[in-house]
């Protein structure tokens, strides 16, 4: 077995660090998310956090960890006689993104539970971790409903198997730390909520602590074991420190002047619900026990609040986590007890050390990432209107009046901001796939409604109970059944076939010529792809973004699963130039072509945003046509969203939806409450008018 690379080891992440330690001290906190950059420690601190963990005393030849102090009544291998127990260290289990179902909760045989009336059941991952750590590396990737299963058991405390009226529960409390890199995709809201503390974690760009990074990391390389020694000694204080904050952690009290700190803050900065204010109190608590103090003080709260708020704060996706400092220090000044409070416990005390410190001030130094603070380029429109607007595309100018962005370079415009997003009708890609879960279009999945049955393939993971026992029926007598139960073999048993609902690539292909160039124009373009691409976030789609303009397209953004990047490209495009459509559906092809061998199995929805123009080269129309015939000929699912505007329409986006073999839409067709309100409107017409 590898020895892992000691906690107290890792260089700078005190936030990170001091997150999983309160954890350990109270695992009700309720786990930890940490988001971060590649190569930023967060699975090194993690499975490091496993050895300071104290040992536990369990039930001798209990599958499920049983405390021998306080057995499960209701354990599966239980009743549990007093007594017999062992003690072992405890236990990271780690969960695949790719794991199944049954393999995070269990299994039961379901042959032995039809024949016989036996609940033979194999433990899953979380019967493993129960009392230790639970790790979902890249939880963001995990799939919906076992991460729904995941955070369910976490919050309960146990875990349900239930499966054709056969029901198995066991204890399932764990602490759960989950990692994610926010390039690749964000967790819903609510998923977010469920995780007690979330620590943002990047690179130092302090060069002596990079330096002492890789120093330690090439010397635990070299000898793991002599490194691991050398460490011995704040391994060793570091873990008692955590027993004995454990035992102090019933002492310790939270008066009702932090209590009212805790409710103002959260009331404060408008977070939903009371998880907020009850991870707050017990965070704070831990804080306190930690210090090695009693009393939960004013520092207490504010480092709880930075913790346990900032990814509670966020409205949409696109809404980076965060918190303002200076609004959270008025709020606690404004809401402070009179309690005797000391704000600078003893270095040398309880709170001291190197592996995880107590809350710091700003004052102690720099701290990962803070130097990376320079402030996104935002667009100036008084600047802009001041600057020489000229003519970027020759014979097409402003349509209706329209004001010209300001130039920010020879045939190119600087970029305007999105309109405000809407609510946006169902795209979906006809047929049935079989791509990963999602929201959009229909597939074959394993969660959704039962359509039929079939002989499994491999593991059986979701029985037809009527098929199942129509297989079965006839080969009874042969069979020489005598009782009341069936007689069932394995090649009875049948797989239910499901239809639910899978995620696409949704690819969007981005007009940013000049003849898209106007301002209210571009703004109300951006405001729809952004639109689609907070849909795309709901129903849990990978995206892509080409842009064309001039004579070339881009690959603006690869297709990921981070719909906030495609986000923040979009906001920073600029706009002119002529518009070669061509190249456009080309460069999209060509990526669906390359998706398609990393995952042939998610299909593909190309939103085309243009007016139809296509000019510049030798032939631009005809081009157009010959490019977008390839999607209709290869059954590529098409959406044109037109932005043709003014009082004179030419009908080009039509057309080109028509040689795509796709669909067209208008700008204000798209919105999914258009055809709604004008029923509203004329019923409303309707009842005046009576």
């Amino acid at each position: 077995m590898s020895t892992p690379f000691p906690f107290t080891a890792v260089v700078g992440q005190d936030d990170l660090r001091l997150a999983l330690l309160l954890n350990a001290v109270s695992p009700a906190v309720g786990g930890v998310l940490v988001r971060g950059e590649k190569g930023t420690a967060k699975s090194t601190a993690v499975r490091a956090l496993a050895a300071l963990m104290p040992s536990l005393d369990v039930v001798s030849g209990c599958r499920f960890s049983c405390d021998p102090g306080s057995p499960d009544p209701a354990c599966p291998d239980g009743p549990h006689e007093p007594g017999a127990f062992e003690t072992r260290p405890a236990r990271m289990v780690e969960l695949p993104v790719g794991a199944s179902e049954d393999r995070l909760v269990g299994a039961l045989d379901i042959e032995r539970a039809l024949a016989e009336g036996v609940k033979a059941f194999e433990p899953g991952l979380l019967a493993d971790a129960h009392r230790g750590i639970l790790y979902v590396d890249e939880v963001n990737l995990l799939h919906d409903h076992l991460v729904d299963l995941l955070l369910d058991a976490a919050a309960m405390g146990a875990s349900y198997v239930e499966r054709e009226g056969v029901s198995v529960r066991h204890a399932a409390r764990f602490l759960l730390v989950g990692t994610m890199n926010p390039e690749e995709g964000e967790l819903r809201p609510q998923l977010l909520d469920r995780f007690g503390l979330t620590v943002e974690v990047a690179a130092s760009r302090d060069p002596d602590q990079r330096v002492e990074v890789v120093r330690r990391r090439l010397a635990h390389d070299d000898d793991p074991a002599a490194f691991a020694e050398r460490w011995a000694d704040e391994e060793s204080a570091v873990r008692g420190r955590i027993v004995a904050a454990r035992k102090l952690l019933p002492s310790v009290r939270l008066g009702d002047g932090a209590l009212r700190q805790i409710a103002a803050t959260c009331a404060a900065f408008e977070v939903d619900g009371m998880r907020a204010d009850i991870v707050m109190a017990r965070t704070a608590t831990a804080l306190a026990a930690w210090a090695g103090r009693t009393d939960v003080l004013a520092e207490d709260v504010r480092q709880a609040a930075l913790l346990a708020l900032p990814h509670r704060r966020r409205r949409n996706p696109f809404d980076a986590p965060g918190l303002d400092e200076d609004k959270l220090d008025e709020t606690l000044e404004e809401f402070g007890g009179s309690d005797d409070e000391d704000p600078d416990p003893d270095p040398d005390g309880p709170g001291g050390g190197d592996g995880g410190q107590p809350p710091r001030s700003d004052g102690d130094g720099p701290r990962d990432g803070d130097d990376d603070t320079a402030a996104r380029p935002e667009t100036d429109e008084s600047t802009q209107s001041a600057e020489n607007a000229e003519s970027t595309e020759n014979g097409e100018g402003g349509e209706g009046g329209e004001p010209r962005p300001a130039a920010s370079g020879a045939g190119e415009q600087a970029a305007v901001r999105a309109a405000e997003p809407f609510r946006t009708k169902a795209l979906s890609v006809p047929g049935i796939g079989e791509g990963a879960a999602g929201r959009r279009s229909r597939a074959r999945t394993e969660h959704g409604r039962t359509t039929g049955a079939r002989r499994p393939r491999g593991t059986l993971t979701k029985l037809h109970l009527a098929a199942t026992v129509m297989a079965a029926a006839p080969h009874q007598r042969e069979r020489g059944r005598s009782g009341r139960g069936l007689v069932v073999r394995r090649d009875d048993l049948r797989q239910a076939t499901r239809e639910g609902r899978e995620g696409n690539l949704v690819l969007f292909v981005v007009d940013a010529s000049g003849s898209m160039a106007a301002r209210q124009r571009m703004s109300a373009v951006k405001g729809a792809v952004l639109s689609l691409l907070l849909d795309a976030y709901q129903r849990r789609d990978k995206v892509g973004l080409v842009s064309f303009r001039g004579t070339t397209a881009d690959l603006a953004l690869p297709p990921t699963s981070s719909v906030d990047a495609a986000a923040v490209r979009l906001e920073s495009l600029p706009t002119g130039g002529r518009t070669p459509l061509a190249a456009g559906l080309l460069k999209a092809h060509d990526v669906l072509r390359v998706e398609r061998l990393r995952d042939p199995a998610r299909r593909a929805l190309v939103v085309v945003v243009t007016d139809g123009r296509a000019t510049g080269g030798p032939e631009p129309v005809a081009l157009a046509g010959r490019a977008a015939r390839l999607f209709a000929a290869e059954g590529i699912a098409c959406v044109v969203v037109d932005c043709e505007s003014g009082p004179v329409r030419l009908g080009l986006a039509g057309q080109l939806a028509g040689e795509l073999g796709g669909t067209a839409v208008t700008l204000d067709e798209l919105r999914a409450d258009s055809i709604a309100g004008l029923v509203r409107d004329v019923q409303g017409t309707s009842r005046r008018a009576a």
